[in-house]
């Protein structure tokens, strides 16, 4: 997966095809990203010690890392991303579309 937090990702695919957020967290084993402001589902809450209140929380919920795409900062559009080797060995990925490295 080459997916990871802080990333701006558009949804290619599924019911909230075409919004963006930036990835809250990544679950490489389970391929599956959490964005935010995407994916919202209700869930019914208990009042606890934090959250006094309880009743009905919208939280945002897992969405499979095939369905969103990085968005670059030069294109700015969804892209595919590529993985390229420097000259001291590290590993950067790269913008299919431009060329331009994402990682800073």
């Amino acid at each position: 997966m080459r997916l990871k937090k802080d990333d701006m990702v558009a949804v290619i695919a599924g019911a909230d095809k075409g919004k963006k957020g930036r990835v809250l967290e990544a679950h490489p084993k389970k391929g599956k990203v959490l964005v935010e402001k995407v994916a919202v589902v209700k869930r019914h809450q208990k009042p606890t010690q934090q959250n006094q209140a309880g009743g009905i929380i919208e939280k945002e919920s897992l969405i499979d890392a095939s369905n969103v795409q990085v968005i670059c900062a030069k294109c700015d559009k969804p892209v595919r991303i590529g993985i390229k080797a420097l000259e001291d060995g590290k590993k950067v990925r790269v913008c299919r579309a431009c060329g331009e490295m994402l990682d800073a």
